[in-house]
């Protein structure tokens, strides 16, 4: 015959770690949705209108691109 107490203490175990494992899950899902929320704060953000340095900067590449790509076709400027 077994003791009642082995499988008592068995049980007790298998639901304690049954719980750490559910509240770890749970942390992990919630650190997850916060990541998302950033990511979607982070993206409206963005979308706001670049400022006129940025456009600046960009023009100024873009004639840079233009000349390279030129010189690479063997067009003289």
């Amino acid at each position: 015959m077994q003791d009642p107490l082995i499988y008592l203490t068995l049980a007790a175990a298998g639901l304690s770690g049954l719980a750490i494992v559910a509240v770890t899950a749970l942390r992990g899902w919630n650190g997850w949705l916060d990541l998302k929320r950033a990511e979607l704060a982070r993206r409206t953000d963005e979308s706001a209108p670049p400022s006129t340095a940025t456009r600046i900067e960009v023009a100024d590449l873009k004639e840079r691109i233009r000349k390279l790509e030129a010189i690479a076709a063997g067009v003289d400027l």
